[in-house]
Order: structure tokens, then sequence, then C-alpha cells
């Protein structure tokens, strides 16, 4: 899609960035800001937790900077150094100021963030449309990775499922809290619209307005190639998709991949407590046996 993506107005940038302090605010406290300037614009990342160790390099959810990553960000920091990125071409601090040509763009963007901050050997976990992102970086530009991890990946090995495509159509057409409340119920299992993090990544539906390059499945044959140890776990309750057709399909297509489906778990893999003492112990359990293989 060409064209640079950005803040409807001035206002709109205004009302989107007092959100985005109050979700951040529930965050922990970063031990270090940057902001990482590529062909494409400058990219926000924090860092958190111990200098020691292969780095893990946090990708969020659509429209959900950071901040979605809250939760989570305090027991990852325990073990490893921790990079979260507020993605190029969304609603965050990060500012696009050049088109991306196509998906691989968006790789080569990555990439030159990771050589800037002299990262190497990276463990990438994306959520959701980070997911997707992760996969896109293993097979577009992988040399600085040692292994992903992805949660409920989206339009990795099936598409989104009819009634989210349908639901979230009419719900950001007409634009009512109430629809929204409805939808977030609907596909989060319960009422989560007043949470910070979700009101963020409603203001960046309303007030940012996105131009990068549709977010579409890979070619099997990319995802036969990817070249490093790949963890995916997916959430058996997810309504985004068909969890079990998209689990079944990555081990077809990557039988060395570690996959499993949680059956109690919906798309928002971090709701629950539980999911996310599970995820953290299987992601953390899952790099440190790579970091092992390596040696």
């Amino acid at each position: 899609m060409a064209g640079v993506g950005g803040f409807r107005s001035p206002a709109h940038r205004e009302r989107y960035l007092l959100a985005y302090e109050r979700a951040m605010s529930r965050c922990p406290v970063p031990d270090a800001v940057s902001d990482v300037v590529t062909r494409h614009g400058t990219t926000r990342v924090y860092r958190f937790g111990v200098d020691d160790g292969r780095p893990v390099v946090l990708l969020p959810a659509l429209m959900a900077t950071v901040a979605c990553y809250g939760p989570v960000i305090p027991a990852l920091a325990e073990h490893r150094p921790v990079y979260a990125v507020d993605t190029l071409g969304e609603a965050g601090r990060s500012v696009q100021t050049a088109p991306f040509a196509a998906t691989p763009d968006r790789a080569r963007c990555l990439d030159e963030v990771l050589a800037h901050l002299g990262l190497t050997a990276v463990h990438l976990v994306g959520a959701s449309t980070g997911g997707w992102h992760a996969v896109n970086q293993a097979i577009h530009a992988p040399d600085r990775l040692a292994s992903i991890s992805v949660l409920d990946p989206t339009t990795v090995t099936t598409g989104f499922s009819w009634p989210v495509i349908c639901y979230g159509a009419v719900t950001a057409v007409f634009d009512r809290t109430w629809l929204w409340r409805r939808f977030l119920r609907w596909s989060a299992g319960q009422d989560i619209l007043d949470r910070p993090d979700a009101q963020l990544v409603l203001a960046g539906i309303r007030d940012y307005k996105p131009k990068v390059p549709f977010q579409a499945p890979p070619a099997d044959d990319d995802l036969r190639a990817i070249p490093v140890p790949v963890l995916a776990l997916f959430g058996g309750r997810s309504v985004v998709h068909d969890a079990g057709r998209a689990a079944d399909r990555l081990r077809a297509l990557l039988p060395q991949a570690d996959v499993e489906t949680l059956p109690d778990t919906g798309h928002y893999v971090f709701l629950r407590p539980a999911d996310r003492e599970r995820i953290v112990h299987r992601v953390i359990d899952f790099v440190g046996r790579v970091d092992r293989e390596r040696r």
C-alpha cells in the first residue's frame, strides 16, 4: 500500500498519546528507551531486565503497542534482556516516514532496528499479528534470529474467521462504544473495554490511519523454509481463526516446530493469570533449550 501512515489530525494524535501514557503506566518502568532511525522511519524500543543472555524481542498485536506485554514483561525480564517494539506503520510511538513497498520491507526495517541495537541471536516473540511479523522476519530477514515464538498468530497458516471479519467490519464502520464493548466481550470472553490496554487499541483504530502492505498468509514453501526453531502456542478457544486447523497446518508444514494448542485459552493469551504463567514458562524453556543446542 503506497503512502505513509499517520495520525488523522494533531488533535487525534494528542488524544491517542493520552491513552498511550495511561496504558504504558501499567507497564514496568523501562531500563532504557531508544528511537531507532531506519530507512522507513523511527522505531520506538523499550529495554527491560537483566543484561546477560541472548535477548527476547517482543512484537505486539495489531495496534496494541508494547503495552499489550505489560503483564508478562516482569517475568520474562527476570531471565533475559527484553526489548519491546512499537511496530512501525501502526499507532504508537514509532513514526513512519517512508512507504513500505511490500511485505519484505517490514522485515528489513526490523532487521535495521536489531542491527542498530547490536542484537544478534535474537529470540522473537509475537502475539496475534506480532506472530505474523515474527514469521515474516524468519522468512525474509532471519540472520539475526535464534528462534521465533508465536502466540495464537493470525494469518500465518489460516485466515481470519468469517465471524470476526463481519463483526469487526460492522464495529469499525459504525464505531460505537457499545458495539466495541460487545465485540470485545465476544472475542475475549469477558468485558475488557475499560482496561487501558484495550482503550489504547481502540484509540489507535480511531485516531491513526495505517498504510502498510496487506497482512496475507505466507506461501507454504516459505513456511517450510524457515531456518530457525519455532514455538507456536494456539488458543483453543480463539474466535479470530480456526486455531485447531491453524496448528495442524503448521505441524504439517514445519514438522520440526514445537506446536501446542492450549485448550482453555482464547486469542487474548495473556488475559488469565494461569495462561500468562504457562506461556512465560513455555517461552523461557523453549529459548533456553535453543540456546543450549546452539553452543
